[in-house]
């Protein structure tokens, strides 16, 4: 009986993964808009650090710029992809005015999320190697001394921790119909703000620095440029690796708590159905 209750949850799951493919397909339009802007944006941070000679007047290794800029827009390209195919479920259900079928239907939540989450890291991986291969083409990229082991690990761990940052703001919309996902969107730029994405954190104001410490993507961001452009060992990186994935199982269990409870009142309160 066991197994087979395990068999029909990751049956549910993967209905998730195959629904998602299918949203994908039929708004392909949308897809290959954002596709074109995170690659613009891309390709803008990098010819911003290859024209740095240009700009200051002086000798610059804009190798290394160009790979440290190239390094952050990617890896926050794959989380933002995570953080936002999870925090943005709620409100994609309602676009398709299937909110109230799927959170009456006999399907657990966590497979609901499990099935998402997926989804979120297949289609990331894809999306981020498709914008990268592009980008190499312009660009020539040295990455002979790259650790590759050690970035997996670390790119792994980072997806832990943002599907748990990306349950917690998927509480936003069912919370504020109207505006919940506009909330999000300002959650994923404030983490972009803090995490060192484009700059170490040390440049930013003392007051802000505490707070960066305390973003995942900090340390996921930190951890790749430490493996892409220093080859650092993966034995070095464990602890960070360690670190990434207990903070994320820890916010995940209590996300998921958090968005039944609020599941519950927004069943109560008449907001599943509410948009406008």
């Amino acid at each position: 009986m066991r197994s087979r209750a395990v068999v029909r949850e990751m049956r549910g799951a993967y209905a998730f993964v195959e629904r998602n493919i299918n949203l994908i397909k039929r708004y392909w339009g949308w897809e290959l808009v954002w596709l074109i802007y995170s690659l613009t944006n891309a390709l803008a941070i990098t010819y911003i650090g290859n024209g740095m000679s240009a700009i200051t007047g002086q000798e610059i290794d804009t190798q290394a710029v160009v790979k440290y800029l190239l390094v952050g827009a990617l890896i926050w390209q794959y989380l933002s992809v995570i953080f936002y195919a999870i925090s943005e479920m709620i409100a994609w259900e309602r676009w398709e005015g299937t909110i109230e079928y799927t959170f009456m239907a006999p399907v657990s939540r966590p497979t609901h999320l499990v099935g998402t989450t997926l989804f979120a890291i297949g289609y990331g991986v894809i999306r981020t190697l498709a914008i990268l291969a592009i980008v190499s083409a312009f660009f020539r990229l040295d990455l002979s001394n790259a650790n590759i082991l050690g970035a997996v690990l670390m790119l792994l761990a980072g997806s832990v921790s943002f599907v748990g940052l990306g349950i917690w703001a998927a509480v936003l919309p069912l919370l504020y119909p109207e505006r919940g996902a506009q909330m999000t969107n300002a959650v994923a730029a404030i983490l972009l703000l803090i995490s060192g994405v484009y700059y170490p954190v040390e440049t930013l104001p003392m007051w802000l620095q505490p707070i960066a410490k305390s973003s995942p993507a900090t340390y996921v961001i930190q951890g790749m440029r430490d493996c892409l452009i220093d080859g650092r060992a993966t034995t070095q990186l464990l602890p960070t690796v360690g670190l990434l994935v207990g903070i994320g199982l820890v916010v995940i269990a209590i996300g998921l708590v958090i968005f039944r409870h609020v599941e519950v009142y927004a069943k109560r309160a008449g907001r599943l159905k509410r948009s406008g």
